[in-house]
């Protein structure tokens, strides 16, 4: 359908704004993602965001059997890399990368080497992901995903602040090594776990630095969600007030007047208003990611109406 909604006029907004880059569908191109990057630093966005996914299922007749965006996605701590000496003050985040497809030592590596060529710049977004496939594909076991994911935080926090590192844990093993460079930022990037579940949530309280909403999330209810995160901080004797809250704004821009609107659908203006909504449910990042729009994010859309509907939202939802 084609968007026939005019943009607003930028006004400012109290939570604080990134947006997702360019990484699935047609319009995800080298040339395309730095016009984003560029324009989101000039206009004072906070963060760049990328996803991940590594392939979809088909069905019998050899169909895709999951949405549209998922079809085509670049890796997105390559694309981080790539675009940390292509950037200067905007912080780069990854929403979120499976942990059970690395082991903590390599991907510390590989966020420790993003976080040196950014200055310092990243948001590490951590998972335990959704997919059988992808486990299948990557080799990573399905059963004890939970404790394997604490034992996993609880090795890269040793890979990233103890000198020499010698961990042994129930699932994963460090000999005593020494490994460098250390992480720009300290004691280690920001590290934000996604997941929907109870134990995924108080595991982001227990471990984490805060927490991301998935696109499917319902934001109606995402106080719930966040309060849950909170307890579990609060179990922990840690202080949930310390806690990032991060949305991912799977933003929708369509025709205004449907009755049935959900935050982050609708007109521009609508979609800004949410904003506010969504800090005062606990949010304290919001990122816009129309990558998640099927019109927008698959193979199968024009990359120019794509990118011109993004910059339409760009410009139009950009901090005050």
């Amino acid at each position: 359908m084609p968007d026939q909604t005019v943009p607003d006029q930028t006004v400012e907004v109290s939570v604080d704004i990134g947006f997702a880059i360019p990484i699935s569908g047609s319009w995800a191109t080298p040339e395309n993602q730095l016009r984003i990057v560029r324009r989101a630093e000039e206009l004072g966005y906070a963060q760049l965001w990328t996803f991940q996914r590594l392939l979809v299922p088909l069905d019998e007749a050899g169909a895709p059997t999951w949405a549209p965006q998922y079809r085509s996605v670049h890796d997105p701590l390559v694309t981080l890399g790539w675009l940390a000496g292509l950037t200067t003050g905007i912080r780069l985040g990854v929403a979120v990368v499976n942990m059970p497809f690395y082991s903590p030592l390599l991907l510390a590596k590989m966020l420790t080497t993003i976080d040196t060529l950014s200055g310092g710049r990243l948001d590490a977004g951590l998972g335990i992901g959704w997919a059988p496939e992808e486990y299948a594909a990557t080799g990573a076991p399905y059963h004890q995903r939970g404790r394997r994911a604490d034992d996993f935080l609880r090795c890269l926090e040793a890979v990233w602040t103890t000198d020499p590192v010698e961990y042994a844990g129930e699932f994963y093993q460090v000999p005593r090594s020494r490994v460098a460079p250390r992480p720009v930022q300290r004691p280690h990037p920001p590290v934000l776990l996604g997941g929907t579940a109870e134990p995924a949530l108080r595991r982001a309280g227990r471990l984490a630095d805060g927490w991301i909403s998935s696109s499917q999330a319902d934001l109606t209810k995402i106080a719930h969600s966040i309060e849950v995160v909170r307890a579990g901080a609060r179990e922990a004797g840690r202080d949930p007030d310390r806690l990032r809250f991060v949305c991912r704004g799977a933003v929708q821009v369509r025709p205004a007047g449907a009755a049935d609107r959900k935050p982050l659908t609708g007109s521009l203006a609508k979609i800004r208003g949410d904003f506010d909504g969504l800090r005062a449910d606990g949010i304290t990042q919001t990122f816009v990611d129309v990558n998640f729009d099927p019109e927008i994010g698959s193979p199968d859309a024009d990359p120019d109406v794509s990118m011109r509907r993004a910059e339409e939202a760009l410009e139009a939802l950009a901090p005050g």
